[in-house]
């Protein structure tokens, strides 16, 4: 299979062509996307891309590219919306255009975080932000494309080696000897990026299309996963306090409590193993 990953240079995206070219499947290399770049070389939302991608006929696409700083989203949300939903729209404008099967990675913040209990894919989205807002239309504008051949894949919280992520501030911080101040009232799955990738590598195989949930299992707070990022790591002494999201404004809205579900790649023998357990491979990498 020729597959071509949008964003590959991101956390999502290495572990994606580590586990697909492990597989024996053709990645197609373009030049990368960076959504915090003002010029980036490869812009799914120039039109433009339409051609370009369509050009190389993929048989998939995954899209992993996007704008996923949530606070810059929310101070420019124009340029959120033209790569998260216009540029989504681009990649499923190629695929229909060349009849290519497309993944999109989505996220657990289409959810407003109200909820008592882990969503299901069936829930009803509703973003309180202007990042889950643009990546919600995304998900839209894709559906509205591809009638069939599209995967929607919703995931949380990703860490992986070298990423600029979660457990790489906690332990910056705490190196540098700043307080380490973390939420208790944020609450979602802590999510290993290799875990994410080998999920998606055996959802492609099964051709049953739909919105999924992939996460490792289990959730967590914000503050208990820095704990528990400073034990695994030898930091277990570093005291953290706890704060709430009060404590603590930020430029976009937060949703409290967005733990996802998987049911549907359950029901197809894909899950992914507890967090802990993925936190720790991440320590021994």
């Amino acid at each position: 299979m020729r597959v071509i990953i949008t964003g590959a240079s991101g956390q999502v995206g290495r572990a994606l062509q580590k586990v697909l070219t492990d597989q024996g499947l053709q990645i197609l290399q373009i030049p990368d996307f960076d959504g915090t770049d003002p010029t980036p070389k490869f812009d799914v939302a120039d039109h433009a891309i339409v051609q370009q991608l369509s050009a190389l006929r993929p048989e998939l696409i995954i899209h992993c590219a996007a704008m996923t700083d949530v606070d810059g989203c929310a101070a420019d949300p124009d340029a959120a919306y033209r790569i998260n939903a216009f540029g989504t729209q681009n990649v499923a404008h190629a695929c229909l255009r060349c009849n290519a099967e497309m993944v999109y990675i989505s996220t657990n913040e289409v959810f407003d975080g109200r909820a008592d209990q882990p969503y299901r894919e069936d829930d009803r989205p509703n973003p309180i932000n202007p990042y889950a807002s643009s990546k919600r239309t995304g998900e839209q504008m894709a559906a509205r494309y591809l009638k069939t051949g599209l995967y929607i894949v919703r995931t949380a919280w990703v860490f992986s080696p070298g990423g600029h992520n979660f457990p790489a501030k906690i332990i910056a911080a705490a190196d540098a000897g700043k307080p380490v101040r973390v939420v208790t009232d944020e609450v979602s799955n802590p999510t290993y990026a290799p875990d994410l990738a080998e999920a998606v590598a055996k959802l492609i195989k099964t051709r049953v299309y739909g919105i999924y949930h992939f996460t490792n299992a289990g959730y967590c707070s914000r503050y208990d996963f820095a704990k528990e990022i400073l034990r695994l790591s030898g930091r277990g002494h570093i005291p953290v306090e706890p704060i709430t999201l009060a404590d603590y404004p930020r430029p976009s809205a937060v949703p409290p409590f967005t733990p996802l579900a998987n049911t549907r790649g359950a029901e197809s023998g894909i899950e992914l193993r507890p967090w802990q357990e993925a936190l720790k491979a991440y320590f021994a990498t």
